[in-house]
């Protein structure tokens, strides 16, 4: 079999390789018998079932529900991604909106017509993205993409399969966010598996201490550790201006507002020429869906109110349920990340100019009150500001 080749690369801790490499011929195996029985469809799937030319080699997650893994198409790097059953929400985070208690492939049913499906598709886009005025051009998009053989048609299987698709968070960002520099390129799907551009360096820091590590190894040590094996400065400073473009991108785009509501070093990757793509997007959710999860939520207290890691709004103690404004926005919680990744190794003459922006940015307030002129002014004065030093060298 040519998917054979497939092996484990990451520490697992108590999970073994065994139990994941199981799980991937699993998910093949279910990908490849829906599509040969007509039940799904997608541009990947003679390469992945038929033509042999789509393989999965190296595992890059330990959960047993959402795998990544590094493959080749054709011989070009790839990453597939693919999921046993229902995805894990974000830290627990119930994705109500995003992906409901369903039996996967079941809708729409057969005898569904085209307007219906449209209707289906639209209600959909409208609940998990807000009312929008391009959603009807978001959903052409969307038909094109389910259309496999461009007959300009959408069969059943090809209906199933970007409905399922359309419930996995990253899948629908990454269809709404196309054109942008910074999201990774989407290159097929079969069924619910789908497959996109790999980044070369899918992490800002190279190193990341498994959990179960961490009270074992310093954390002084393996900080150290990563800064010695991190770019040089400029190319982190290249990095982080297309970080902030990315941030730029996400806030008030021609889809509505999205959070990132787990800001980590390990999300964030970037290329060989050192521009940056956000390596993993599951954690980055449409605003609507989070104000959705909020609204008339009961809390006691803040930690309450909080969507997948830390997209934290404050909870009403009076009456006892949560606000829908989320406190801190993603350009505080990215500055507080560069923090680390920008400020040591920065020249000398810069240092004192950048740390005086970043305490500025990691204070900026998510209210309404604050959002617009306030950050585009921060996010534009620390992107002038990294560029000046670098324009006109090697590294622009």
């Amino acid at each position: 079999m040519h998917h054979a080749a497939l092996h484990c690369s990451c520490l697992l801790g108590f999970c073994s390789c065994f139990l994941l490499l199981t799980l991937c011929f699993l998910c093949l195996f279910l990908q490849c018998d829906h599509y040969r029985r007509g039940i799904i469809s997608g541009s990947s799937c003679k390469a992945l079932c038929d033509q042999k030319t789509l393989s999965l080699h190296h595992c890059m997650s330990t959960s047993s529900t959402h795998q990544v893994y590094v493959g080749l198409w054709n011989e070009r790097p790839v990453v597939i991604k693919c999921s046993i059953e229902d995805p894990v929400n974000i830290d627990g985070a119930p994705e109500t909106l995003m992906r409901p208690e369903m039996i996967l492939f079941d809708k729409p049913t057969r005898g569904t017509s085209m307007d219906e499906f449209k209707e289906m598709l639209h209600s959909f886009l409208k609940a998990n993205l807000g009312e929008q005025t391009s959603l009807s051009a978001l959903m052409d998009r969307v038909i094109t993409l389910a259309d496999v053989n461009q007959d300009s048609k959408v069969s059943l299987a090809e209906a199933k399969s970007i409905w399922a698709l359309l419930h996995i968070n990253e899948f629908l960002l990454m269809v709404a966010l196309q054109e942008k520099e910074h999201t990774p390129k989407l290159l097929g799907f079969c069924g619910d598996l789908y497959v996109t551009e790999r980044v070369s360096h899918s992490s800002l820091y190279k190193l990341e201490v498994p959990h179960y590590l961490q009270t074992i190894i310093p954390e002084a040590l393996s900080s150290s550790l990563n800064h010695w094996l991190a770019p040089s400065w400029p190319r982190r400073a290249r990095i982080t201006i297309g970080l902030l473009e990315f941030v730029e991108e996400v806030f008030h785009g021609s889809y509505g507002t999205f959070l990132i509501c787990d800001a980590s070093l390990y999300h964030v990757g970037y290329n060989a020429k050192y521009d940056c793509k956000m390596a993993n997007l599951r954690s980055v959710v449409s605003e609507a869906v989070v104000r959705v999860f909020l609204k008339g939520r009961r809390c006691e207290n803040n930690l309450d109110c909080t969507y997948g890691k830390d997209c934290t709004a404050t909870c009403d103690r009076l009456v006892k349920q949560c606000n829908t404004e989320v406190v801190q926005p993603n350009l505080a919680k990215v500055c507080v990340l560069l923090q680390d990744f920008l400020l040591f190794g920065a020249p000398s003459d810069l240092r004192g100019d950048l740390e005086k922006q970043l305490r500025t940015c990691v204070t900026l307030s998510g209210l309404a009150s604050q959002m617009e002129v306030h950050h585009s002014l921060v996010l534009n004065n620390l992107k002038t500001l990294l560029w000046k030093k670098i324009s006109n060298t090697q590294y622009s």
